[in-house]
């Protein structure tokens, strides 16, 4: 049923009368974060590399879901590194349902856990998920942070299990990220999302 007209004396006759359907409202920006790049794993390597990283935003988020070619049964993990060399310390909080466990330490080693990527061996459709951010990524003058939240459930294959932890480098600003993979090569359907956040 359409509205064709209003009575003369109807208390709509007084409202403001607007020609979009914001009706008066600033608007919508559907999302804070924007695609910067995506990669998908070859099965022939266990790189995955985003480079020249544009500095206009506030924080940086990568999302990824990624697998391992490795058949050894091994547990496989994702580490990634920046072209920031010098990493300070890390903090980390692992569980697996049954039990929990906490670390931290000094980030003597060139990389940075960011998540895990079973192999084929008996799990061939599972892939580990994960979310890494870097808070003020482009700044010169604030250590570098980094937040990461990430798991995998093996269908009580493995021990399944989901972590979060943290790393601070130095103050140098991010503008390449690398992800490998600790065994193996990232599978077709691994893939990894680049995404800068805009705002404060």
């Amino acid at each position: 049923m359409a509205i064709t007209s209003i009575k003369t004396g109807s208390s709509f006759t007084n409202l403001t009368k607007y020609d979009s359907f914001l009706a008066g409202n600033t608007a919508f920006s559907p999302s804070s974060y924007e695609s910067i790049a995506s990669a998908t794993g070859t099965g022939s390597s266990g790189t995955i590399t985003f480079n020249s990283i544009p500095s206009g935003y506030s924080s940086l988020q990568v999302r990824f879901t990624a697998k391992s070619t490795d058949t050894s049964g091994g547990v496989g993990y994702v580490f990634f590194y920046s072209n920031n060399s010098t990493r300070y310390y890390w903090h980390s909080l692992y569980g697996t349902g049954s039990t929990a466990v906490t670390a931290n330490g000094s980030s003597g080693q060139g990389y940075m856990y960011g998540g895990l990527a079973y192999g084929a061996a008996g799990i061939a459709n599972i892939y580990g998920v994960g979310i890494v951010d870097i808070l003020d990524y482009a700044s010169t003058t604030k250590n570098k942070t980094y937040r990461m939240f990430y798991g995998q459930d093996t269908n009580n294959v493995y021990s399944g299990n989901v972590s979060t932890g943290s790393y601070l480098e130095s103050t140098n600003a991010i503008t390449s990220l690398t992800f490998t993979a600790d065994l193996g090569n990232f599978t077709t359907g691994s893939t990894f999302a680049l995404y800068g956040i805009k705002g404060a």
